[in-house]
């Protein structure tokens, strides 16, 4: 059976869509939802803070969990963005939707 992992990444209102346009484009990631309309309240360097952000929940398989990490990285506008990796039950999780997202973070034959 696959194994996949949802992320968890935060980002400003106007970043949110390319960035999850070039995740999946990169087939680093089979889906991204977009989850506007977060309030992110936490501490940066000694204030706290609140922005409005939008949160992407990014599905993909467990070994492009790494190349997506790096590809966030590379693509988002904060200095150290939000990367919380959670693993998906796959016992108790649709079995096709995990295999159409290890196919779906594959470079087609």
């Amino acid at each position: 059976m696959s194994s996949i992992n949802v992320v968890l990444c935060n980002c400003p209102a106007d970043q949110a869509e390319p960035l999850a346009r070039a995740l999946v484009e990169q087939r680093l990631a089979a889906c991204v939802n977009l989850v506007p309309g977060v309030t992110s309240i936490y501490r940066w360097e000694g204030r706290i803070c609140s922005e409005t952000e939008v949160t992407l929940l990014i599905k993909t398989a467990s070994d492009r969990v790494d190349a997506l990490r790096e590809g966030i990285l590379a693509l988002h506008p904060y200095s150290v963005p939000e990367i919380v990796v959670l693993r998906v039950d796959g016992a108790a999780s649709s079995a096709r939707y995990l295999e159409w997202v290890t196919a779906e973070t594959r470079e087609p034959d």
